[in-house]
């Protein structure tokens, strides 16, 4: 892997494999299958600089060795307009999101830039009724659980799926 991409870089969360698994299954069943070419994911940072792959690297291998992993708080869920997302909660994930845009400063797009708000998605890109309906059956029967974020992934994007080119694991 050379140290330059042409491409933008993405940043999520990994999760605990259980609630990996939870999310993924609801995302196939309700994502768009035509579209659906990606796990459920938490994002980060939607826009790093594939141009600074090394050092985007580095700096995420120095956070991650040092942060312990985060238990995270499923607190509801949350309409996206036409889709639907679990809403999570951690104050130290919140920390630890400012703490990388004070690095990554110099590079962020204005979408980065903005508060983190922990989601997964498991629909887009419906109807509104489609959504709203979604949502409300989910809604029904929810209740709060807990998951673990258990690291950092960093991912090149190509237009399609995305490319995975590193994890970086938080202590455990």
């Amino acid at each position: 892997m050379s140290d330059f991409l042409p491409v933008p870089l993405i940043l999520t969360l990994a999760l605990d494999a259980a609630a990996q698994a939870y999310f993924d299954d609801l995302r196939r069943q309700h994502f768009p299958p035509k579209i659906n070419y990606l796990a459920a994911h938490l994002t980060l940072f939607h826009h790093l600089p594939g141009t600074e792959l090394a050092a985007v690297q580095a700096q995420l291998k120095d956070v991650a060795a040092g942060q312990p992993r985060l238990p995270l708080s499923v607190t509801g869920l949350r309409s996206l307009g036409r889709g639907v997302a679990f809403t999570l909660e951690n104050d130290e994930l919140r920390a630890l999101h400012r703490r990388l845009q004070t690095a990554f400063a110099p590079h962020l797009t204005p979408q980065d830039q903005q508060k983190l708000q922990p989601h997964v998605t498991i629909q887009n890109k419906v109807v509104p009724a489609e959504a709203r309906q979604l949502l409300a059956e989910l809604q029904a029967g929810f209740t709060p659980f807990e998951a673990v974020g258990t690291g950092l992934h960093l991912w090149a994007y190509r237009g399609g799926p995305w490319e995975s080119l590193a994890e970086f694991p938080f202590r455990p």
